[in-house]
């Protein structure tokens, strides 16, 4: 495995492997790797030759008083757990490579980004589609891996794609949960053993909405209000926002079917943690 800083460097690598004839897949990640991203990572290299993964915390995505400074970074760890499944080229940029002086041009997505996390990080879309915008040109690829954890994101980066005609094939992977049903996120090393215990009622509340979703339940209010119920019995979480959306609009579901997605952002202490998933079926990644 090679890893490479430079944004230059990266592209020309990359270039010729695309004039190799060579079909590239990229997974793009802020870091401190776990099971999820793994799983992004092994699937990559049954669809890729090179195997990409990109390393960079974005600053572009975070707003004022968030975790930029703080979110966990740890290059060695990352490096060797790329390594044992198979990762050929890890790019590991600077911000101020990413984003010389004077950079001044952003990749905005109207309709779905002033929802959901959107409407409570403003500006945090712009930087996600502009950093993937970015990571696409810089790598090439033919394909890339995301996770469906971060649902609203994938459905942007797909709206992006399309609209600007890039050629590249956006995969969308299941969300990987812990032995107890968290769903993995680098941030959830930031929760106490409390606030773990406590964390597990996202996963807890989507089982009980889909459990009576199955029993009939076709009322996204009724269904709403059981999922906050589940989350207001711990002391430390608090509600960003609980909502049933359809999958590809992300407009708001009153009634449920079989495209009605349960989606969930939690404050557990001071952790920003997101959970989802569709009310009836699981395998909805394409």
């Amino acid at each position: 495995m090679q890893i490479i800083p430079s944004v230059a460097d990266m592209q020309q690598r990359c270039l010729a492997e695309r004039a190799a004839g060579r079909r590239i897949a990229l997974v793009p990640t802020m870091g401190y790797l776990h099971e999820g991203h793994l799983s992004l990572l092994r699937e990559g290299k049954k669809r890729g030759d090179p195997l990409v993964l990109s390393l960079f915390v974005n600053p572009t995505q975070f707003g004022q008083g968030e975790d930029l400074d703080s979110y966990p970074r740890d290059l060695q760890r990352d490096a060797q757990l790329a390594r044992s499944v198979g990762v050929d080229l890890l790019f590991a940029p600077t911000a101020a490579d990413m984003y010389p002086t004077g950079y001044a041009t952003y990749v905005n997505v109207e309709g779905l980004t002033e929802v959901l996390c959107g409407e409570s990080r403003p500006g945090h879309f712009r930087g996600v589609t502009t950093v993937v915008c970015k990571l696409f040109t810089i790598v090439q690829p033919q394909v890339a891996l995301f996770g469906l954890k971060d649902f609203q994101q994938l459905a942007v980066i797909r709206r992006m794609t399309a609209d600007l005609n890039l050629p590249v094939e956006i995969v969308g992977m299941p969300i990987v949960r812990e032995a107890d049903g968290l769903a993995m996120s680098s941030r959830n090393s930031y929760l106490s053993a409390d606030e773990r215990r406590q964390a597990l009622a996202l996963s807890d509340a989507i089982r009980l909405a889909k459990a009576a979703a199955s029993a009939g339940e076709r009322s996204a209010a009724s269904l709403l209000q059981l999922v906050r119920q589940r989350i207001g019995r711990e002391a430390a979480a608090t509600i960003d926002y609980v909502q049933i959306r359809h999958a590809q609009t992300l407009q708001e579901a009153p009634l449920i079917d079989r495209d009605a997605v349960l989606l969930l952002a939690v404050r557990i202490g001071q952790t920003h943690l997101i959970d989802n998933s569709y009310l009836f079926e699981e395998d909805c990644s394409s």
